[in-house]
Parts: structure tokens; sequence; C-alpha cells
């Protein structure tokens, strides 16, 4: 049992709430493409990432893995990215500082998504068993490369009305 539910109770709430922080955070960054932000897509993103981040470190085994590690240099990036938002209100070099931390969040939770889909998804586990094949290699430097290339065009583009948005 995790907070009251069987675990594969909380493992679904887990993945819900991850998808939805993927989704926002798609919605998130094809404002920041835009030059524009949405106050509400932007805070649902950030929400819901920092609880997959957090609802992550309950699952067992309780140690220190990988996972964890991501979960860990996730919310270190939020916790930037909410300060550079809410705090510094994207003011000077908060603003591509904002960026890249929200893009880096939103690639990690992308990240964790192809490493469980690649375990998870029966179609993809043969491909890579392991996670030490092609396959996966190169699905993975694909998304990285993806999002390094839209981090970069956000951080020149994005120069958003702040007092709209928060």
């Amino acid at each position: 049992m995790i907070l009251g539910m069987s675990i594969s109770t909380f493992t679904t709430l887990h993945v819900v709430i991850s998808l939805s922080g993927i989704f926002s955070g798609a919605i998130a960054l094809s404002g920041m493409l835009g030059s524009g932000i949405s106050g509400g897509w932007t805070a649902l993103f950030l929400l819901t990432t920092i609880l997959t981040s957090a609802t992550g470190f309950l699952f067992p085994p309780f140690v220190f893995d990988p996972p964890r590690i991501v979960g860990v240099i996730s919310l270190i990036a939020l916790a930037i990215a909410l300060l550079a938002l809410y705090g510094e209100r994207l003011t000077g070099a908060w603003r591509w500082i904002y960026v890249i931390c929200a893009v880096w969040a939103l690639y990690l939770n992308v990240f964790v998504a192809i490493t469980q889909a690649f375990q998870k998804l029966p179609f993809l586990q043969p491909l890579a068993p392991t996670q030490s094949e092609p396959p996966f290699f190169v699905v993975q430097v694909l998304a990285l490369v993806i999002f390094v290339a839209l981090g970069i065009v956000a951080a020149k583009r994005f120069h958003p009305d702040v007092s709209v948005a928060t």
C-alpha cells in the first residue's frame, strides 16, 4: 500500500499525473516557442511535473537509485523554474533560466516515459529488453536532440508579458 492505495492504483495515478505533466508541458513549451505564456497551462505543467517526481519517491524499493536521481534533478530544475517565474517574474536572465529549467524538466519526464515504455509495452520490450540496445539509445538521443533544439529556440523567442500570466 502507498498512501492508502494498492500499488497498482498508485501506479495508475502516478502515470496519469506524469502524462498530464507531459501534455501540459508540451502546451506550455508551444507557448514559449510563440513567445507567449499561459498561466493555467504553465501552472498545471509545473504542478504535475513536481507531483510526478514526488510520487516517484514513494515506490519501493526505498534506495537512492537512478530513477530517484532523475527525480532529484527534476525537482531542482523545477524549483529554479518556479523561482524564475513566480519569484523573479522572468526579469533579465531569469527568462532564459526559466526556459532551460522548464524544458529540462519536461525532457526528464519524457525520458522516463520512454524508459517506461520500453520496459512495459509488449511491442517495445523485444526491441530493447535491457535498455542498452540501439533502438532504445536512438529514441533517447533523438528525444534529447529535439528538446535541446526546442529549448534553444524557446530561449530565443520567449519574451512574454509576465503580468498577464502570473
